[in-house]
């Protein structure tokens, strides 16, 4: 029962909102002294390892200096999360019956699950962490197994306000002396309105839901299931379980969070920190690799092409290609004798080094191939010169090093996409490896992210893909700086600069960077720099039935020491080969330990809005997952037959605003999307236009579907992306058709 004023409320009722908040009160008043304590220990830290001295500084003082970075780091993070738990923080109440009296002769005891744990100064707890095997019972009791439980109780509040209670009898009869409330937790928390973030279900997690966040944490746990299941939020609290459980592995380790889009990072954000949790990594698939960050969408045939294994071969024939511009031919004058290598013995050269080693790690092997065939071709002429001399004055040349400079550089590669805009070029990486409409599509797919300066999300895999090949860029150590080095800029951003720092702490004038703007779109596809990949103790990816082959090998780079989770439903794939994916994914598992748990309740869609979406996707999918849907509204989906699509649609998402009171998402294929963002640019803000793919592990209050046909047209999976854009609905969808 939630509650918004006292007036309709009985006694009974008032008086256990009154008892609870008297507890609520409590523990926010011992988390405010532990936070002052916190606080305390944060200010003496920075005391630590203070001195006047100067010159050589002391052991003493080196111990001083780790002291205070220990005190100050494990006081800071204890600071914030109290700070970051405040609202919601005491959410549920456990009544338990045991066998045996305790020591004042009480059986029956009183437990409270918070977001994070609290003790009073007798260290006696106020508040049980939800990850602590002291409140798994909040989750794993039932009726019919109750585990000593009588009541579980879930609290509401609105900042340090208890606005409600909802009560779930675990018993056939409540004792005499306790009050039960409301209809049940789980169905008051799936009547509530969507928002823009995805709210975390720490509160009504259910048996099933349990099992899956405290599995064990060793191997590769699968998590399946229909729409609407909870298996995203479920595998975003296994994460925060896991950093409770074995925190040292996985905050040292790091835990990966892979998702289908920046909406859907964007969406779930705030779930972890929640939870408890800010150490997690959450990533796009357009934005895995550090220095790129992408959003656009192929369309099908250059996604399909991207995506599959069949694009390796050519990525490597482009990685060995010789760059634009490099000479095919070697001419100098070494220690008075001419040595001039033609460009077959060149590229011989060049294979033999590319066969043990990677390109951008190869400079000086390439170069001292180079220096023993020049060596071979001048040795008969050479008279008493020892080839240890000849070999010293070959690589000091000045011929030499700028030969190297152009015929081996280091190479980006990002660039080496780049290079297949030249059509000759993807011709001979193509041949008889891609079809010409294969070809054809590659090709344009490139010139479009020249076009706009930006790659498109299955670029990223295959510039993860050229740079195992390649190697990191080695980057020339920096000269030193003295007469030639340039005063601070009064205003960077004149000079089409802007200003990098590597912390968010002021810099000094020695440590300021400056960062070019790029002025055309081939410089935005190229700024930055692309790292080393970081290997993660955890990687969990989301919506996992559409990753492609490459994609899978990409992450696969990330987790290859890792546990994994991984949550999905076939029925919801846009991606088409399902066998070539399944052989990619298992790669990057593989033999690791399975477990899987299948998740068979719809909790987001009303059931009306779920039967519609399943007649739609049984038609074509007939072994689609389907759960079951427990909730009613009494109100079917809408067909509206439009002469004026994008007319019926705005007028169909503002009548919605009137029904629902969270947000109503226009779902459009790209067909509609102009003209709906020109007409829609002034509405209600609680009305959002999307495209269908960015849907995908998104829910609102209400949906308006344009052009179903178009979308299944558009789209790399067909109806499966539809049947994603028919279920995002949790209590009104209107579906418009074109007359």
């Amino acid at each position: 029962m939630t509650t918004s004023s006292t007036n309709a409320v009985s006694p009974a009722i008032e008086s256990e909102l009154s008892r609870e908040q008297a507890h609520v009160d409590r523990v926010y008043a011992e988390l405010k002294k532990a936070a002052d304590r916190a606080a305390l220990v944060e200010a003496e830290g920075h005391t630590r390892g203070r001195s006047s001295r100067t010159g050589e500084v002391r052991e003493e003082e080196i111990t001083g200096l780790f002291e205070r970075d220990v005190m100050v780091f494990q006081a800071s993070n204890r600071r914030r999360s109290f700070e970051t738990q405040h609202e919601g923080l005491v959410f549920g109440r456990l009544d338990i019956e045991h066998d045996k009296p305790d020591h004042l002769g009480d059986t029956r005891e009183v437990r409270y699950v918070g977001r994070l744990g609290v003790r009073d100064d007798e260290y006696e707890p106020l508040v049980i962490d939800w990850r602590a095997p002291a409140a798994a019972a909040f989750y794993q009791a039932t009726p019919v197994d109750p585990k000593g439980v009588i009541r579980r109780r879930v609290l509401r509040s609105r900042g340090v306000k208890v606005i409600g209670i909802e009560d779930d009898l675990m018993v056939p009869e409540a004792p005499e002396d306790m009050v039960v409330v409301g209809d049940g937790a789980l169905m008051a928390a799936l009547t509530r309105t969507r928002g823009g973030q995805m709210r975390d279900i720490v509160a009504t997690i259910q048996q099933h839901q349990d099992e899956a966040i405290r599995a064990a944490a060793r191997g590769v746990t699968e998590i399946s299931g229909g729409p609407g299941t909870g298996k995203t939020v479920v595998a975003l609290h296994r994460a925060a379980y896991l950093l409770y459980s074995e925190r040292r592995k996985y905050e040292n380790g790091g835990i990966l969070v892979i998702g289908p889009s920046s909406a859907y990072t964007a969406y779930i954000e705030r779930v972890l920190p929640s939870l408890g949790e800010d150490t997690v990594t959450l990533r796009s698939l357009g934005d895995v690799i550090e220095g790129i960050t992408a959003t656009r969408l192929d369309e099908p045939t250059a996604a399909a092409v991207k995506g599959s294994l069949r694009i390796r071969p050519v990525l490597g024939r482009a990685a060995r290609d010789l760059p634009p511009g490099a000479p095919t031919r070697f001419r100098a004058m070494i220690s008075g004798h001419p040595v001039r290598i033609e460009g077959d013995r060149l590229l011989d050269i060049r294979r033999r080094v590319l066969r043990h080693h990677q390109h951008n790690a190869a400079t000086a092997a390439a170069q001292d191939a180079l220096g023993e065939a020049a060596w071979t071709q001048v040795r008969p002429h050479v008279g008493a010169l020892e080839k240890s001399e000849f070999l010293d004055r070959f690589g000091d040349h000045l011929e030499v090093e700028s030969f190297m400079n152009q015929w081996w550089p280091q190479v980006d590669p990002r660039e080496v996409l780049l290079w297949m805009t030249d059509r000759g070029r993807l011709q001979r990486y193509c041949d008889g490896l891609l079809s010409t409409q294969e070809r054809d599509a590659l090709g344009d797919s490139l010139d479009a992210a020249l076009a706009t300066g930006a790659w498109s999300v299955a670029d990223a895999a295959l510039v993860d893909d050229v740079s195992a090949r390649l190697g990191l860029v080695v980057e020339r150590q920096a000269e030193e700086r003295g007469f030639y080095e340039i005063e601070l800029l009064d205003d960077p951003s004149a000079y089409d600069v802007q200003e990098v720092r590597t912390s968010g702490q002021a810099a000094s004038a020695q440590e300021v960077q400056f960062e070019r703007r790029p002025t055309d779109a081939r410089e935005r596809l190229l700024q930055g720099k692309i790292g080393r990949w970081g290997e993660y103790a955890h990687v969990l990816v989301d919506e996992a039935q559409d990753l492609s082959p490459m994609q899978w090998r990409m992450v696969g780079r990330r987790g290859r020491y890792a546990s994994w989770t991984v949550v999905g439903d076939a029925a919801q794939s846009s991606w088409p080969d399902e066998a070539e994916a399944l052989g990619a994914r298992e790669e990057a598992f593989g033999k690791k330990e399975r477990r899987h748990f299948h998740m068979t309740t719809n909790y987001r869609n009303a059931r009306e809005i779920f039967e519609y979406a399943a007649q739609v996707v049984r038609r074509h999918v007939p072994d689609a997952d389907i759960p079951d849907a427990v909730r009613e509204t009494g109100v079917c989906p809408q067909d509206l037959e439009a002469p004026d699509v994008v007319e019926s649609s705005v007028t169909a998402a503002q009548d919605l605003l009137g029904e629902v009171e969270g947000l109503v998402a226009v779902v459009t294929p790209a067909k509609w999307a102009a003209a709906l963002g020109a007409s829609l640019n002034d509405s209600d803000e609680r009305i959002i236009l999307i495209d269908p793919m960015s849907t995908k592990g998104l829910e609102y209050d209400a949906t308006v579907i344009v052009d179903p046909d178009e979308i299944t047209r558009e789209s790399p999976g067909g109806v499966r992306v539809l049947y994603v854009a028919l279920t995002r609905a949790a209590h009104r969808m209107t579906v418009v058709h074109p007359a």
